[in-house]
């Protein structure tokens, strides 16, 4: 009954907490979108690390975004605490009816406990079985079904104890100024408005396919007559890799723009692009939810937890050409190339078909 009465209130104050990486963030949006549609007149916040404010910083439905920098570890113990205390006063401040916990650590246990809101909704993690963890939050929902779900499907549940409609969507959001200087990038590099997006690199290079068959790629597309435009993250490691392919591919028709594009700079280009090809990474995730056509080119992850939702486009699986290792078991420093199996007339043919 105090739930009810709790959630009727008409301007409710929601704090949803996410502790993960770029992705993941981009993956609570369909969350953030169903309360938005249940609530209209909802202050919605979000608790996220730093370092992934960009995914979320434009999105329509969201107040304010409130973020823990791992990097306070580095100011010594007292400053550090300082900085923790102020957010969990600052949080405390808002008052919040409703704080949804999608995240597993102990610390987004205790933030949803310090907030005193009246109705307080995580997930009953197996590691998380104990009364500490019980007392946090005011429901737990059942993560029994997760193990057959997608993430976006995982969070989504979440909600079942409330009275809101899921909308399953995923939504990345950007500016009208990101797309502009984006723009800029393209025009000054000879881009028009017909090009490819080609994400080649992951962080993790065990997900990346091979250099040259990345380059016979670009290649076909280009003596097909497409401008590609290359991406990638500002890691050294990443830049090195795009290299080596530019080494091996065609003079013209290619242009890179890798680690020159913030993450919303980058969705604008993929928005505008007639198509992306890209290995598991947060492009991949945001070619999907812009519903740019997509060739996904997926190895030794879970398919059922990431594979590109609501996709439009084809995930090719390395699977299907050999077997490979349990994505739980990977060393992800190896220096393997679980993709390579992959051939390229297969990705070739993909892409064609959505040209």
């Amino acid at each position: 009954m105090m739930m009810n009465n709790i959630l009727n209130t008409p301007k409710i104050r929601i704090l949803l907490i996410k502790l993960r990486h770029h992705g993941d963030m981009l993956l609570t949006t369909p969350v953030i979108d169903s309360l938005r549609q249940k609530w209209p007149d909802a202050q919605i916040d979000v608790l996220l690390y730093e370092e992934t404010r960009e995914m979320l910083g434009t999105h329509p439905a969201i107040g304010t975004i409130y973020g823990i920098d791992r990097k306070w570890k580095q100011l010594g113990t007292l400053k550090h605490l300082q900085k923790e205390w102020q957010l969990l006063r600052a949080l405390r401040g808002q008052h919040y009816h409703l704080v949804i916990n999608l995240a597993d650590q102990w610390r987004s246990a205790i933030v949803t406990l310090f907030t005193g809101a009246p109705v307080r909704l995580g997930f009953a993690f197996n590691k998380r079985n104990n009364a500490f963890w019980r007392i946090c939050h005011s429901e737990l929902v059942s993560v029994e079904n997760h193990i057959t779900q997608h993430t976006v499907e995982q969070n989504l549940s979440i909600l079942s104890p409330l009275p809101v409609t899921p909308q399953s969507a995923v939504t990345m959001s950007y500016s009208v100024d990101d797309w502009h200087l984006a723009q800029q990038k393209l025009v000054q590099n000879g881009v028009g408005d017909n090009y490819i997006v080609i994400q080649p690199t992951s962080r993790w290079f065990y997900k990346c396919w091979d250099e040259a068959k990345m380059a016979q790629t670009i290649a076909a597309l280009q003596q097909d007559g497409h401008t590609v435009v290359l991406t990638a993250g500002p890691d050294k490691k990443e830049l090195a890799m795009i290299d080596r392919i530019l080494a091996d591919s065609p003079q013209t028709g290619v242009v890179s723009l890798a680690g020159q594009l913030t993450l919303r700079q980058l969705a604008s280009v993929i928005d505008h692009a007639r198509l992306f090809i890209g290995v598991d990474s947060v492009p991949m995730h945001m070619a999907a939810a812009l519903q740019t056509p997509c060739i996904a080119l997926f190895g030794p992850s879970k398919l059922t937890f990431w594979s590109p939702w609501q996709v439009k486009g084809e995930v090719i699986w390395a699977g299907d050409y050999g077997p490979l290792p349990d994505p739980d078991a990977i060393d992800t420093r190896t220096q393997e190339r679980y993709l390579d199996a992959i051939p390229v007339e297969d990705v070739v043919a993909a892409a064609r078909r959505y040209l």
